[in-house]
């Protein structure tokens, strides 16, 4: 009886969440149509990162970490040829291989749709016998050319497929029978992600990919010392969950991202930052919140320094905004580039290219930005940013992820 009362409030509860929608909706003009359209498309593509971001930068660590223990410079510890190294490469390079299947079941929680069914898709996309096909055509129409493309390490195709699988499985399942839905979908939509939407996307997630690194290393020193002194601005506001995506697809596309190489260098900047607070402060509470702040912006989590010490003293927030943007100054310089997801010191790994262990170039970039991020906030931290006759002010909430639920 309890569990029917439940039930029963629970589905009133989500009968009037859909009026309120519904009514909000209706109340909005041409534009705001347009601005929701848009932040429920980044909510999906955030929704779907958000849950492998870890993952992703574990695996960047671990094949960082292969690389120096196959670099010449520290004697090439381990073979790239022996069995040990191939075990520790696939745990590496699983997540970035299976990207499509566990991009599909993300995407698919936050459409509300089938999970393993569209991971199923995904499949499809990365099986070895297609995988093989790559740059062959899969079918040709008079002058119409239907070329295989790679899917491995790619992410925006199966996110269009797990909206269509969402779509297309509410309709099938109005009219035939649940044992013929995943037949059905599974074929149309591999069928049209495949042929269509698949070598589309893929065209125009390269571009945008090559189009990003092109004006970065055109720009140089100009776009470090702008992204790395804006960029956590964008995090306080919550934009910065636009960004993610695309770094994560600069790294699918071309094994490396410039633009992550330079935000690497914002959260070194505050975690240097609220540091300082930790170090010049008497008050106990302060330091140890300090303290804790450092360590995880250090280890490539900004929040607690953000929202916890940084923002309740401007000063310390804008310390950090100095740093980052010096340390990005460098960055951008000299083309800092890094090959993982995993930003921050902790991160130092990400900086070296598996495919040529030997080269240290972008290690040496990462010291030397890091450096800079970590010396000036710190610094300026010390002698104008904080004092213990400061009040403190009121923090600022986090804000939500676009495209959740008000």
């Amino acid at each position: 009886m309890i569990a029917e009362i439940g039930t029963e409030f629970a589905g009133e509860d989500e009968t009037a969440q859909v009026v309120a929608v519904t009514t909000r909706q209706q109340n909005l003009t041409p534009w705001g149509h347009v601005k929701e359209a848009f932040n429920q498309l980044i909510g999906v593509i955030t929704g779907a990162m958000s849950p492998i971001v870890g993952i992703l930068a574990a695996g960047g660590i671990l094949k960082g970490v292969l690389a120096m223990l196959t670099m010449p410079q520290l004697g090439a510890l381990l073979s790239a040829k022996s069995e040990a190294y191939i075990v520790l490469s696939t745990m590496g390079d699983s997540v970035f291989y299976f990207l499509p299947m566990l991009v599909g079941f993300t995407a698919a929680k936050k459409l509300k749709g089938d999970p393993v069914l569209t991971a199923v898709i995904g499949g499809v996309l990365v099986h070895p016998s297609l995988v093989a096909l790559n740059g062959k055509s899969l079918l040709e129409i008079g002058s119409l050319n239907f070329p295989m493309v790679n899917y491995t390490y790619s992410i925006f195709p199966m996110i269009l497929a797990a909206w269509l699988v969402a779509k297309l499985t509410k309709w099938v399942k109005g009219y035939l029978q649940i044992i013929f839905t995943p037949l059905i979908v599974i074929a149309v939509v591999s069928a049209i992600t495949l042929y269509i939407t698949g070598p589309a996307i893929i065209w125009l997630s390269n571009g945008l990919a090559f189009g990003i690194q092109f004006l970065l290393l055109k720009s140089g020193w100009l776009s470090g010392l702008l992204i790395g002194g804006f960029y956590q601005v964008l995090v306080i506001f919550g934009l910065h969950w636009g960004i993610l995506p695309i770094i994560a697809n600069d790294v699918a596309a071309t094994g490396h991202s410039y633009l992550n190489a330079i935000l690497s260098t914002t959260m070194i900047a505050q975690g240097a930052a609220v540091l300082a607070v930790a170090i010049k402060t008497r008050k106990t509470a302060l330091k140890e919140l300090s303290f804790a702040g450092a360590i995880s912006a250090f280890c490539g989590v900004t929040e607690p320094a953000i929202y916890g010490v940084n923002l309740k003293f401007r000063r310390v927030f804008i310390a950090g905004l100095l740093g980052s943007a010096a340390g990005g100054f460098v960055s951008g310089l000299f083309h800092g580039n890094m090959f993982g997801f995993a930003g921050s010191w902790i991160g130092f790994a990400s900086f070296l290219d598996p495919k040529h262990p030997a080269d240290l170039s972008n290690l040496w970039i990462f010291i030397a930005s890091s450096a800079v991020a970590t010396i000036v906030p710190f610094i300026v931290t010390l002698v104008w940013g904080y004092n213990d006759q400061m009040t403190a002010g009121e923090a600022m909430a986090k804000p939500q992820k676009p495209g959740t639920a008000k």
